[in-house]
């Protein structure tokens, strides 16, 4: 039966159809909707868990994979940094059963701290790369991603960026599942990694890659068309949109894809780059494949110029467009520039992101920052909702780096600032992620910070996932809930507290004694995300208000708006967490139960 898929349900469908067994990964735009397919589709067979963190996935399916099991690790670009020691390791042991790493990046970037490229990660630890150009197409090679990783015993990398995570196609996928024999996990000394080992699997990884290299030039996705004095070379979405914009041009060119750009596939380049004056390099996001048909014209002495983002011809940072292909490719052909639509639309509001209504963050961040009036501090943030805390008018995050790091960047800023009170807020999922190490070196080194953790019961950034702390499986079932005051107390925070954060005079008094403590102190502000809340009773602005906006100065709800001289709150968005009622200094907002 024909279904419309999204991008990264198409990469789960494949996987199952190519006899997955376990999946594991943390959640992270735009990878997560790989993992909850594989959960809503799952024929009954397959073990899924969101892990604690992805260095956990990697290891989890590492496990499995010793025993022949084929296993799918799911993440973003940024958490492959997390798992980094156990991948390069992974490069030189191998594995049994096929092994995909689908490191979804974000060019953009979108919902990210950065906009590396993955297949830089895949040439240091000497990995193979599958990269997707469509939705469809990304169906059928993470089931040869498997095959390989097999052939060669190898983990592989599986790099589909935004617009192939998120875009759709109409797809038939196929009923059957490749079944294999699994024999379990066999003993033997090549599981342990030892000097001696490493170093004879370090001769055998590089005498592999020229191999898997020779191989790729054959690969089926791999492809070479067209004749011409001028060429086209292109992956992932960007081929796509050269492809769309080549069938409407009448030009003569040869068009290289390169759907494995790592270890590259030299000798489908070369056939391709004889005879060529000039190539236009379109890639996303750095010039991965562009360098190499350079190295390949240096190697084989070939005159070829080529163009790209080294000749500042396409832009290094952003994400590719249509638009911007379709630009640079009439360009490079000498072609006028495209007409423009012929459209008369008005500009865009801006819309910047904001916590939304009832966020029991915004709450939080406000209590704490009613109990640090007229301290001198630093707010140390973290990386998920809360990190929108650093907007005006709340202004409540001074730093943010990466995950779990605003404890430890925290401890930092207190030795260079012993006169400061510093606080570190991070969420339950990124404190089980992360945050627990950086805790452990605060107590440990007797670092004086206050830690505020959010703990809305959720993973709420990326989708509402459940965590360790919410007594929820990836599948639904009930798990082993772990109590954060209970994981703070066991590892020596002498002072942890735990209060609402919707109580407004409760949270800032739980603030102050923290911040009254000689040592490390936690508070757990514990309210659930309105999104997976019920729905509160709403509230209004009575006639006994003032007009003074201290309820927009302060909060910046965007449930309370000022038009026509008047606070209003906008029905429609209130959720009726009651913030703005005692905050208000004239009492003049009420509860307003909400319509049936």
């Amino acid at each position: 039966m024909q279904r419309l898929l999204m991008g990264n349900e198409c990469i789960a469908l494949g996987a199952i159809k190519a006899g997955v067994k376990c999946v594991c990964g943390y959640p992270g735009t735009p990878s997560t909707e790989i993992l909850e397919t594989v959960v809503k589709e799952n024929p009954g067979d397959i073990y899924v868990e969101w892990s604690v963190n992805e260095k956990a996935a990697i290891e989890v399916a590492a496990g499995a994979a010793y025993s022949g099991v084929r296993t799918l690790v799911t993440m973003k670009q940024v958490g492959l940094n997390a798992c980094a020691d156990p991948v390069m390791c992974l490069a030189y042991i191998g594995i049994k059963g096929g092994m995909v790493l689908a490191v979804a990046d974000d060019p953009g970037p979108i919902s990210s701290q950065t906009e590396q490229d993955t297949r830089h990660f895949a040439a240091f630890s000497k990995l193979p790369v599958f990269d997707p150009s469509t939705p469809e197409e990304a169906y059928e090679m993470i089931q040869d991603a498997y095959e390989y990783s097999e052939r060669y015993g190898t983990p592989v990398i599986f790099r589909p960026t935004t617009r192939i995570c998120h875009g759709y196609t109409s797809l038939t996928p196929a009923a059957e599942i490749k079944e294999r024999p699994q024999e379990g996990f066999v003993k033997d000394p090549r599981w342990a990694i030892f000097p001696k080992l490493s170093y004879q699997n370090h001769i055998r990884l590089e005498q592999r890659l020229p191999q898997i290299g020779a191989d790729f030039a054959a690969y089926r996705f791999n492809q070479l068309s067209g004749q011409g004095k001028k060429g086209i070379a292109a992956g992932g979405i960007a081929y796509a949109y050269a492809q769309e914009v080549l069938n409407e041009l009448e030009v003569d060119s040869k068009v290289l894809k390169v759907a494995t750009p790592q270890p590259f596939p030299e000798k489908l380049a070369v056939e391709f780059l004889q005879g060529l004056e000039e190539v236009l390099v379109l890639e996303e996001l750095d010039p991965v494949i562009e360098r190499e048909l350079l190295r390949v014209c240096g190697k084989y002495h070939l005159p070829t110029i080529i163009k790209g983002k080294l000749t500042q011809d396409l832009p290094f940072a952003g994400e590719y467009s249509a638009e911007l292909v379709k630009s640079r490719l009439y360009s490079f052909f000498n072609l006028p520039s495209p007409p423009e639509p012929a459209l008369d639309l008005p500009p865009l509001p801006l819309r910047p992101p904001v916590l939304c209504a009832g966020c029991p963050h915004r709450a939080s961040f406000y209590a704490v920052k009613q109990a640090a009036k007229g301290q001198e501090a630093i707010f140390s943030g973290d990386i998920g909702c809360y990190t929108l805390g650093n907007a005006q008018p709340l202004d409540m995050v001074d730093t943010c780096l990466c995950m779990g790091a605003g404890i430890t960047i925290a401890q930092g800023l207190q030795r260079a600032n012993p006169d400061c009170y510093n606080f570190a807020f991070i969420g339950d999922s990124t404190f089980f992620h992360t945050g627990i190490p950086g805790i452990i070196n605060a107590v440990y080194n007797e670092t004086k910070i206050i830690v505020i953790i959010l703990d809305n019961s959720t993973t709420a950034m990326t989708g509402h996932q459940p965590h360790p702390g919410t007594g929820r499986k990836a599948s639904g079932e009930i798990a082993t809930k772990i109590d954060i005051a209970g994981v703070l107390q066991a590892i020596g925070v002498k002072k942890v507290i735990k209060a609402n954060p919707l109580e407004l005079s409760t949270a800032v008094a739980a603030v102050q004694e923290a911040m009254a403590f000689d040592g490390v102190s936690a508070v757990i502000f514990a309210a659930p995300c309105i999104a997976i809340s019920k729905a509160q009773p709403q509230l209004v602005i009575t006639e006994d208000c003032t007009q003074c906006r201290k309820c927009i100065r302060e909060l910046g709800c965007p449930a309370i708006t000022y038009a026509e001289g008047r606070v209003a709150i906008e029905q429609s968005l209130c959720y009726g967490c009651g913030l703005c009622a005692q905050v208000c200094p004239s009492a003049a907002i009420t509860v307003q139960e909400a319509s049936k």
